[in-house]
Formats: structure tokens, sequence, C-alpha cells
């Protein structure tokens, strides 16, 4: 049995929850899936989840998951991996995740695989790459010492409209018994990828600029453009360092990794370290003046010309509709 353990924040499910439930349903070759959902009130969550192909949805709700810390996550978790005994525990690879994960899998003494890009094989004989050195390698790994494994799934490296679909299945209500002076953590407020409170891993598009914008002063073309698209603004790293755009809307192995439906890289040459990244967008469009740009090996549309030209045009275009 897979274990798919949900992410979710004030009742709203992560969208990489349904990557990881992808994952699971290709990891799992016939055998059960089971989805659990932790929180203090998971509201109508749980037949959210239900829509997926998968055996049973657990909803595990204690006032102590609320806010989130990592003591009290590991601890709910453990118990219902104690009580469910999965061979595999699938979580999308969140900064949420990030934080929990480790001590999770230190408290069940059972070996944790981070940031799997691709599952080759099924059950006890899967095999899961994930990079190593900022993308430059990708390992190949089997996890040793016995069910379960905990592996964590970078995000956009599933499709989550890939999930099967269709199913009926049973929601469950988990009693879950949490010591709350265990919790040693007092939380801050929960982290933000932007100053404005947007998540760039759940935006459908984004207009990214790289070293092609020149000058601070153009980024504003670059926005002009996102806006006219609906999206939202993103940058390599050479941006964000010269603090053209905010840390926070960095894309790349040293930022942010995405999946929007829609992808535009304005200026990017597209490093390794930018293409970890974003390189599981759905659809990628690359404008850059050279030709022989790393970019144009990953886009699935490219537009070898003048940005100064082309995103004018284009804002000129999408205005009109």
């Amino acid at each position: 049995m897979i274990l798919v353990i949900a992410e979710q924040r004030e009742g709203k499910l992560n969208r990489a929850t349904w990557e990881a439930v992808a994952a699971a349903q290709q990891l799992a070759g016939g055998a059960p899936i089971s989805v659990a959902v932790l929180g203090a009130s998971t509201g109508g969550l749980g037949q959210e989840l239900a829509a997926a192909s998968v055996a049973a949805v657990l909803v595990a709700e204690n006032a102590a998951l609320e806010p989130y810390t990592p003591d009290a996550y590991a601890a709910a978790a453990s118990t219902l991996i104690e009580s469910v005994k999965p061979a595999y525990v699938l979580l999308p690879h969140t900064y949420q995740t990030r934080d929990f994960a480790p001590l999770l899998a230190a408290r069940i003494r059972k070996p944790l695989v981070t940031d799997v890009t691709g599952i080759n094989g099924t059950g006890a004989d899967a095999t899961f790459t994930r990079p190593m050195f900022q993308g430059k390698l990708a390992a190949q790994v089997k996890p040793q010492a016995g069910p379960p494994a905990i592996i964590t799934v970078q995000i956009g490296a599933f499709r989550a409209d890939a999930v099967q679909k269709g199913g009926a299945a049973a929601v469950k209500k988990v009693d879950l018994q949490i010591d709350p002076s265990a919790i040693r953590q007092k939380p801050e407020a929960p982290f933000r990828e932007a100053k404005q409170a947007v998540d760039l891993g759940q935006a459908e598009r984004i207009v990214s600029v790289g070293r092609g914008i020149k000058s601070q002063e153009n980024i504003a073309l670059a926005e002009k453009l996102a806006t006219a698209m609906g999206a939202e603004i993103a940058a390599s790293r050479p941006i964000c360092d010269n603090g053209w755009l905010p840390m926070e809307r960095q894309i790349g192995s040293s930022g942010q990794t995405v999946a929007p439906k829609l992808y535009v890289a304005l200026g990017i040459s597209g490093a390794i370290q930018h293409l970890v990244g974003m390189k599981g967008s759905r659809t990628i469009v690359a404008i850059n003046k050279d030709a022989e740009a790393p970019i144009f090996e990953v886009a699935d549309y490219g537009i070898v010309g003048d940005l100064f030209e082309i995103a004018p045009a284009l804002i000129t275009e999408l205005e009109k509709s």
C-alpha cells in the first residue's frame, strides 16, 4: 500500500498534492493508495481528494495541527504510518515538507529520498531519480532498510492533470492522539513565496526575465506583458542578484521550482540552474536573440529575435483581445 500525505493551508489544497497522487499512481503497479489530509479543520478536502482513483482518503484532524509545526506533523504522520503500514509514503516537495519530512524519517528510522523527478518500475522494485549538484547529474536511488521509504516529489515532475480520477474512495475519519506538551516549536507566520503573498508554485502563467532585459528600467516591459497575460512576473538569478526583482521571484535551483501551464522566458539563456526550476512547465515559450541558447532545447515554442520588438507586439495583440 502507498500513503500520500496531502498538503493544505487554511482549508485549501496545495496543487502539488495532485502531483504526488499522480506519482503514487505510477508507482503503485496495482497496489492500493490511501491519501491522508492533516489539519485542525479540513472542511471538504476529504471529498475533493476522493475524486481521485484511490482506495481511501484518511482525514486526520487534531487541534494540535493548527498552526503547523514540524513536531505535530511528524507525530501525526508517524501515527498514520504505524496504523496503515504503507510500503511508501509520498509527499509533494514543498517548503513545509522539507521542514518536517527529515524529522519524520528520523522518528521512524526509515530512509528519505527527496526531490524525486522520476520513478522507474513499480512496488518494491522501484528506483527513484533525483537531481544532484544543482541538476548537473541525476542519481538513481533505491531505498534500503525496509518499508516504508519516504519519498518527496519535485514540483512539476509529475502532471497534476494526469491523476486518474473517477473513483469513489471511502472518506474515513482518523482519531489522532497528539500530546500538546511534546510540541517544542512556537511557529511564526507561514512562509510566503513573495512579499505580496503570491505563491509562484500555484501560478498558472509566468513571465520570467533574464539578462537579456539589459536594465532594471526594462523590467516594466516584462511586467506589462505579464499583466496582459494575467501572469505572474519572475526572473532568473542574475536579475534577483542585481536587486531588479525581489529574491522571492527567483526561479531555479537556488530559487523556486514552478510548473505553470504557460512559462514565457524573456531573454533567458537557459543555464541548467534555471532549467531545474521550470522545465516541468506545461508549455514553454522562449524569446531570445541567440539561436543557440540552451533554453530552446526545452522550449515548446521558440522565437529568435529581439525581445524589445517581440514583447510590445505581443502586448498589443493581447490587449486587443
